[in-house]
This record gives C-alpha cells, sequence and structure tokens, in this order.
C-alpha cells in the first residue's frame, strides 16, 4: 500500500477515535486518536518518512505529552468527590413514605426515605402510604411521625 494510502487511513482512523471520545467522554481513545492524527498529518505531507525508524519516534513524542494532558483535563473536568453515604443521623426533618405498617411496641415498621428504606417506629401506629417526617434516628433505625 502506498505511504500516502495509509496517511490518510490512520487520519480517518484519528478523526474517528476523537468522535467516539466527543460522545463518549472518558474512553480514553483521545489518546491514540491524537496519535494517529499527527502521524497520519506527517505522512500526507512527507510521505517517504511514514515507513521509517521517525514513525514510532514521533508516535511516543505525541503520545506522553497528549496522555498528560489528557489526564489533567479529565482531573479538573471531574474532581473526585466522597463517595455519598447516608448516616441515620442525617435523616431527621427528612420526609418519608411508610411501606409496612408502624407502631411504638415493635420494629417491624419500615419507612421509606429518599431510594432507601430504614427500620421504623412511631408513638401512634401509622398505615402503608402514609407521609411521615423523622423525629429521630439511632443506627438503623427511624423514629417517624405523620406529617
Amino acid at each position: 500500500m502506498e505511504p500516502f494510502t495509509v496517511a490518510l487511513i490512520l487520519i480517518l482512523i484519528g478523526v474517528a477515535f476523537l468522535v467516539i471520545e466527543a460522545f463518549s467522554p472518558g474512553a480514553f481513545v483521545v489518546i491514540p486518536g491524537t496519535v494517529f492524527l499527527i502521524i497520519g498529518i506527517i505522512g500526507v505531507a512527507i510521505p517517504d518518512m511514514l515507513f521509517t525508524l521517525w514513525s514510532p519516534i514521533i508516535a511516543v513524542a505525541v503520545a506522553i505529552p497528549v496522555t498528560l494532558l489528557t489526564i489533567k483535563g479529565y482531573q479538573k473536568l471531574a474532581k473526585p468527590a466522597p463517595p455519598e453515604t447516608t448516616v441515620s443521623g442525617s435523616l431527621v426533618g427528612r420526609e418519608g413514605t411508610v411501606i409496612a405498617r408502624t407502631s411504638s411496641d415493635d420494629m417491624k415498621g419500615k419507612v421509606r426515605i429518599g431510594s432507601d428504606v430504614w427500620s421504623a417506629t412511631s408513638d401512634s401506629p401509622l398505615e402503608e402510604g402514609s407521609q411521615v417526617v423523622v423525629e429521630s434516628s439511632e443506627g438503623v433505625h427511624v423514629h417517624v411521625r405523620r406529617i
């Protein structure tokens, strides 16, 4: 295959990788995409250099800074955040729905608060579907009252 044709193929592959990265950020195909694109452009400009020892040297010389810049860019875009956890103390004042009858004499009651289900008691019996607010909590158990 002629070096010019190979260079055009490399450019197309590089552009395809960059398009994939644009629609699916974090796939890290921007690195090989950029390397293919630059080697392809050099191959179009200087076709005789494409099949020499200079091509892999240029590829590595391009890949290293592009890799570092890509990692730094993604670190700026998506800063690490601590994992979200729900502790029982943070539930006080939150509203939920009774999904299993609650009462004061047993812990069989269940309440959905957000997307989590908690064991619940209440001063008076509350039927399924009742809207409640958390008054206090201890461990994985909450005490609720009707809204």
